[in-house]
C-alpha cells in the first residue's frame, strides 16, 4: 500500500496499515513530518497552537500505540472559558449535563436571566438530539441568545473548532463538537494541552514506530502522478495495491484530476481558513492563571485565546496568541497583525505584569489554508475515490470539523478501507511483533 502524505492523517494510515500486516511505503513532500501540526525545524517553534478534548479517543490511541503516553505528553484539566480578569465558565468534574449547568450557574460573567437563557436554549438543542438542518448557520441556532453569552461562549467556541465565523458555520457541525465534547460524557470536555513541541506529540514517534516495523519513509518526495493499472495502482511508476491519498486537498484533487474527475473538481472546490499564531516571549510576566484564557476579539484586537507555555513545562513568560479565522487579519499583513496582537495583550495581560518594552515577538505564523472553511450545506468529498484508491484527511465526509481528531479518524478508515479492498491481491500478511 501507498500513503500519500505524512501529515497526522497520514501517519495514522501508515499506523493501522503496518498494524495489519501490509507492507507500506510512505510519500511525503515536505522534509518534515507532521503536515499541518508540527514543530519548525529552525527554531522548534509550533507551526499552530493545537489543543485536545478528552472525547479524542483515536488521537489518544494512536499515540498510545506509538509509544507516547497522552498523561505525560498532555496536560488534562477541565474545560475552563475564562478571561484574563477571571470572570469565565468553568466546568467541573461529573457528568456532563450537570457539569456544564453547574458551570452556567456560577459563571458571573452573566446575570441570571442570561444564564437561564443559555440552559434553556441547550435544553432545546439537547431535546432535539443536539441536530440541526444542513442548512443552518451557528448564527441562525444561536438567534436570541444574549450578547455576552455569545462574546464569551458560543462565538469563541465555533471559530476555535470550525475555524469559520459564526455567521458562515455550520450549525451542524458545531452541534456535533458539542455533543461529542461538551456533552460527550465524564472527561470529553477536558482540555488536553501539550506538553511537548506537537513533533514530539505523534510525527516523530509514529516515524520510528513505522520505521522500527518496516515500513518505507520517503520525505522531500512529491508525487507526480498516480496511474490506474491492471492490478493497481502506479505511483510515479512504482506499482502498489492500493493508495490512502493523506495529502491536502488541493494536492489530492490535482493527482486524481484524470482518475476521478468530479472527485477531485469538489476537493478542488472547497475554501479554506487561515490560523494565525504569534509567539511571544515576555519577561518578568507572571504566570497567568490558567494555560489557556480566552481574549475579548474585536477589529482591532485578533487574538481570540493566549496560552501559557510557562505553564505547560516551557520557558516562563513564553506566550502563544492564536488568531483563527484569520482571513482578515492576513489581508491586513503579518506585521499589523502582530502589531494588534502586541496592542491587546497590552490591554488585557497588564494586571500580569506585561511590559511591551520587554516583549520580544519570536515568531508570527501564519497557516493560510490551516482549515476548509465548515459552512452550512458543504459537501465534503468522500473517502472512495476510485476502488483501491481512499483519502484520509480532516476535509474528507465525515462529522467532525478540520481537526486533529478527524484527521486521525480519517486515516484509519481509509487504511481500513484499503486494506478491504486489496485482500485479494496483497500477499500475506506479516506477524506483527
Amino acid at each position: 500500500m501507498a500513503v500519500v502524505g505524512g501529515g497526522w492523517a497520514g501517519l495514522s494510515a501508515a499506523v493501522h496499515a503496518t498494524a495489519a500486516g501490509l507492507d507500506v511505503t510512505v510519500f511525503e513532500m515536505a522534509r518534515q513530518w507532521g503536515g499541518r501540526a508540527r514543530s519548525r525545524a529552525d527554531d522548534g517553534l509550533d507551526n499552530g497552537q493545537h489543543i485536545l478534548l478528552g472525547a479524542c479517543s483515536a488521537t489518544l490511541a494512536l499515540m498510545r500505540r506509538v509509544g507516547v503516553d497522552p498523561e505525560q505528553a498532555l496536560l488534562r484539566q477541565p474545560l475552563a472559558l475564562c478571561r484574563p480578569d477571571g470572570r469565565g465558565l468553568r466546568l467541573s468534574s461529573g457528568p456532563a449535563a450537570w457539569a456544564f449547568t453547574h458551570a452556567v450557574l456560577r459563571c458571573t460573567a452573566w446575570t441570571l436571566p442570561e444564564r437561564l437563557r443559555l440552559l434553556a436554549r441547550c435544553a432545546r438543542w439537547l431535546a432535539a438530539g443536539l441536530r440541526s438542518e444542513p442548512d443552518r448557520s451557528v448564527q441562525a441556532l444561536c438567534d436570541g441568545l444574549p450578547q455576552a453569552v455569545r462574546q464569551l461562549l458560543i462565538d469563541p467556541l465555533c471559530v476555535a473548532a470550525l475555524n469559520t465565523p459564526v455567521d458562515e458555520a455550520s450549525a451542524a457541525v458545531f452541534l456535533r463538537v458539542l455533543r461529542d465534547g461538551l456533552f460527550g460524557g465524564p472527561g470529553a470536555s477536558d482540555l488536553l494541552l501539550p506538553r511537548r513541541p506537537l513533533q514530539e506529540l505523534l510525527p516523530a514517534p509514529a516515524t520510528r514506530w513505522l520505521d522500527q516495523h518496516g515500513t518505507t519513509l520517503h520525505a522531500g518526495q512529491r508525487v507526480m502522478e498516480i496511474v490506474a493499472t491492471p492490478s493497481g495502482f502506479a505511483v510515479d511508476g512504482v506499482a502498489f495495491d492500493g493508495v490512502v491519498l493523506a495529502c491536502p486537498a488541493g494536492e489530492a484533487a490535482r493527482l486524481v484530476q484524470d482518475l476521478a474527475p468530479q472527485w477531485s473538481a469538489q476537493a478542488k472546490a472547497l475554501r479554506f481558513e487561515p490560523i494565525v499564531t504569534v509567539h511571544v516571549q515576555a519577561a518578568g510576566l507572571q504566570p497567568l492563571p490558567l494555560p489557556m484564557l480566552a481574549l475579548q476579539e474585536s477589529d482591532e484586537a485578533p487574538a481570540q485565546y493566549v496560552f501559557d507555555h510557562g505553564r505547560l513545562g516551557g520557558p516562563p513568560g513564553r506566550l502563544a496568541f492564536v488568531i483563527s479565522g484569520a482571513g482578515a487579519w492576513v489581508e491586513r499583513g503579518l506585521a499589523a497583525t502582530t502589531a494588534a496582537v502586541l496592542a491587546q495583550a497590552a490591554g488585557e495581560l497588564g494586571r500580569f505584569g506585561w511590559q511591551a518594552g520587554h516583549t520580544k515577538v519570536l515568531a508570527t505564523i501564519a497557516e493560510r489554508r490551516a482549515t476548509f472553511r465548515s459552512t452550512p450545506g458543504l459537501q465534503r468529498p468522500r473517502a472512495l475515490i476510485v476502488p483501491g484508491l481512499f483519502a484520509a484527511g480532516d476535509y474528507v465526509d465525515g462529522p467532525y470539523p478540520a481537526t486533529l481528531e478527524g484527521a486521525v479518524r480519517a486515516g484509519a478508515f481509509a487504511a481500513a478501507a484499503c486494506t478491504t479492498a486489496m485482500q485479494n491481491t496483497v500477499s500475506p500478511p506479516r506477524t506483527m511483533p
